[in-house]
């Protein structure tokens, strides 16, 4: 099975950085506790950036992602459908699914070039079941949603889990998939689950951290299928390849495909980077997954970290290292933490293709200068990333950037600017984060972090 894992959310605890204690005053999110929040915001058009990369990295890429499985395990095969793909939706569907499923499938169409069309049909090529989370962690504990060959519902897998039929190495062409989702997580969860889960049942069937730009990294930073994802699912699906071919040959077409697919790149320098060791993955696992408790969490991000500093890196493998280092730090030592953060910052700066991630560490910073009460710097740091997490169809890091600078706006005196702000914010979160006691308490969370209003 191909599945998302279950990481610490990267973009939440803001308040971590916040001295424990009490709330002695009313914070203005209190405001909202009792009160109808304001309609869910979706977003519009995708607004993708094409790739901007070397045939040859692409190529290399390519190999990597088609003819290996995260674990490590070798392909024999290039796995793919031929013809036309049905997909069909069982179990129960929240409403925003359709939503968001409608727009995927366009957008493969027209980006990617892969004839797929929803179906009734319960001989569609691939099922999309919604199911409990606790029924996908009874499945698999470590999954937030997962895609299995070969069967149409949960029950099925249950009875056939680690047998040759769920067996992904085993195949040379696809027929039958079922994608499992979490009906009732947030609508970001869902969708993000979606556009993962699909790709990988489309396409590529491992994860590769030294990929900046995509959703096939195990970072979970892009939650969307970005404009390099779409290269590679065209890739998959063209003319020149087809199922069961040898890694030989589809190397061999690869230079005139891409050269036909992606003629910038043909005369772009290669980056090439380097391959990522598995001790440095499962150090990250470890730090940022669930099962470990809080000092073995600390010890694996530090591990993970020597090793970067070991291979030499300076890309954003470097950076995620220091942002996970940040992240476990911050309720033991908020100024180390802080120091992993600028760090954090300073390597995703050198490497290309790295706003969304930024972004992210923008809102840590931002809740440090806040709770210091320093809203000018606060307001500097989280404006200039909102436009990418909004062209990065992110809401919930949208929404907690946007709750940032209305904290940030209050504290340098627009009061009436803050209001709107938050208030148009919450749209957003209800996407984010769903549940509107979960919106409610990320609103508490990032106000807490004004020191005038008191630490919760």
């Amino acid at each position: 099975m191909m599945m998302r894992r279950i990481l610490l959310p990267i973009c939440l605890m803001l308040g971590a950085c916040m001295p424990g204690g009490p709330s002695e005053t009313a914070t203005r999110a209190a405001q909202y506790a009792d009160s109808t929040l304001p309609p869910m915001k979706t977003f519009a058009a995708p607004r993708p950036i094409p790739p901007v990369q070397s045939n040859s990295d692409i190529a290399r890429d390519f190999l990597d992602l088609a003819f290996m499985l995260e674990s490590g395990r070798r392909l024999p095969y290039f796995s793919r459908f031929e013809g036309p793909i049905s997909v069909r939706v069982t179990g129960r569907a929240p409403a925003h699914l359709g939503l968001d499923l409608n727009r995927l499938l366009a957008r493969l169409r027209t980006e990617a070039g892969i004839d797929i069309r929803l179906t009734d049909s319960p001989k569609a090529n691939i099922t999309i079941q919604a199911v409990s989370r606790a029924d996908i962690r009874r499945a698999l504990p470590q999954a937030a949603c997962f895609v299995v060959p070969n069967i149409t519902k949960l029950s099925e897998y249950r009875k056939a889990k680690r047998s040759p039929r769920t067996d992904w190495a085993r195949l040379r062409e696809r027929e039958q998939l079922a994608i499992f989702l979490p009906a009732d997580a947030a609508p970001q969860e869902v969708r993000d689950c979606l556009h993962e889960e699909l790709a990988q049942a489309l396409g590529p069937l491992n994860d590769l951290y030294r990929l900046p730009d995509s959703v096939f990294n195990d970072d979970n930073v892009h939650t969307v299928l970005t404009g390099y994802d779409m290269m590679i699912l065209r890739l998959y699906y063209a003319p020149e390849l087809r199922a069961g071919m040898s890694r030989a040959e589809v190397a061999a077409r690869l230079p005139a495909l891409l050269a036909r697919i992606n003629p910038g790149g043909q005369n772009l320098s290669p980056r090439r980077d380097g391959s990522t060791p598995r001790s440095w993955v499962l150090a990250i696992q470890t730090a940022l997954g669930p099962g470990a408790g809080p000092a073995e969490r600390r010890q694996a991000a530090n591990q993970a970290l020597q090793i970067a500093r070991t291979m030499g890196w300076s890309d954003h493998r470097m950076a995620f290292s220091h942002y996970a280092m940040g992240r476990l730090t911050q309720r033991v030592d908020d100024s180390l933490a802080q120091e992993h953060f600028v760090a954090a910052d300073h390597y995703y700066a050198r490497t290309p293709n790295t706003d969304l991630h930024r972004a992210y560490v923008a809102s840590q910073l931002a809740a440090y200068a806040l709770a210091q009460g320093r809203g000018q710097d606060a307001l500097a740091l989280v404006t200039r990333h909102l436009n990418t997490a909004a062209r990065h169809e992110n809401a919930a890091l949208l929404s907690t950037l946007m709750m940032l600078r209305a904290e940030a706006l209050e504290q340098t005196g627009r009061l009436a600017e803050a209001e709107r702000v938050r208030v148009d914010s919450l749209g957003w979160a209800r996407y984010g984060f769903g549940a509107d006691w979960a919106v409610r308490a990320k609103l508490r969370e990032v106000a807490s972090l004004n020191p005038a209003k008191g630490r919760g």
